[in-house]
């Protein structure tokens, strides 16, 4: 095997050969720009990287990886349309650069090239991973109108927001995991393990973002500090907060939470402190070290050899130990 950032460059790699100029331009030309936009290609690299796992070759799961892209970005424009964003990596979205018909449209043809893409396989491997395509897709647009419900709702619980984060985010990782163990030819119990995997560590992952998204450093996250708080998002933090406060914080957390998007320092840092005060701080920090050592368990049942496992233990340690 190779390392993590082998497999990104040859993915990189891959992808730029496959993006030429086609007609409509108009609807192909969105499409090349929201690739283009980079990002670190982590789900298909874990495609690549996984299929030479269990003892194939990684150029087999191109077809694989290109498909689990295209539908992430694909989400990604619909998703930005959803939340009228402006900008998705430091770049102008797609629907504000064109339009939200242009987005939509774009958008919906991504998701079908990402099938096209599976067509490549012979039938009973096609058939596998469309199956798992299809499961995971659905379960994306779950997530999100989870997402979008919690909007409205003043009664989330726990469980609730970690079914979401699950099906918006971690799904899509562990499926892109268990792509490559289906085109290695993969047992199905090693199949599962992967799977559970990418899934655990993809809700650690958020959770974890989550946190950052708080109490990250402002040089180095990347985004604004405390974005979640002025758009008022009901995340892990805030749940367990409103779980673990007293009567006068909870009832102060929701009033600051009522507050509409603007300039609002002192209620990032007022937040920030009943994060803190009402240990749902900590609280956060626990779940994310549970759903780690989750996926490290499912890594360890796996029969493949220790410099294999080192690899992906490596991976999940070092996305997990962000400091940004």
């Amino acid at each position: 095997m190779h390392s993590v950032e082998y497999y990104q460059e040859k993915f990189n790699e891959h992808l730029a050969s496959r993006i030429t100029d086609k007609e409509p331009i108009t609807l192909y030309n969105p499409m090349a720009y929201i690739l283009g936009l980079g990002g670190k290609r982590l789900r298909p690299m874990l495609t690549l990287l996984t299929t030479e796992l269990f003892g194939g070759k990684y150029e087999n799961a191109f077809d694989a990886a290109m498909a689990v892209e295209y539908f992430h970005n694909f989400s990604l424009i619909h998703d930005d349309i959803m939340d009228a964003a402006p900008l998705r990596r430091g770049k102008t979205t797609v629907h504000h650069k064109w339009d939200v018909n242009t987005g939509i449209l774009s958008g919906d043809a991504m998701l079908i090239e990402a099938y096209c893409y599976l067509e490549s396989y012979s039938a009973p491997v096609f058939k596998e991973l469309t199956m798992l395509f299809s499961k995971t897709a659905l379960e994306v647009c779950e997530g999100q109108q989870y997402d979008v419900d919690f909007e409205s709702r003043e009664d989330v619980e726990v469980a609730e927001y970690l079914k979401m984060i699950k099906y918006k985010t971690a799904v899509l990782v562990g499926a892109s995991m268990k792509m490559g163990a289906i085109i290695a030819g993969a047992n199905p119990s090693a199949q599962k393990d992967i799977y559970d995997f990418g899934l655990n560590l993809g809700i650690a992952f958020q959770l974890q973002d989550d946190y950052l998204d708080a109490f990250g450093n402002p040089k180095t996250f990347g985004k604004q500090v405390g974005g979640d708080i002025i758009e008022n998002k009901k995340t892990y933090l805030y749940l367990k907060s409103i779980e673990l406060a007293d009567k006068n914080q909870g009832r102060e957390i929701k009033d600051l939470f009522s507050i509409q998007p603007g300039k609002t320092d002192r209620k990032v840092k007022r937040v920030k402190e009943i994060y803190e005060q009402s240990g749902a701080s900590q609280a956060t920090k626990n779940a994310i070290a549970v759903y780690t050592k989750k996926a490290f368990s499912h890594l360890d049942n796996l029969a493949i050899g220790g410099a294999n496992k080192e690899i992906l233990r490596q991976f999940g340690k070092d996305l997990m130990d962000r400091k940004v």
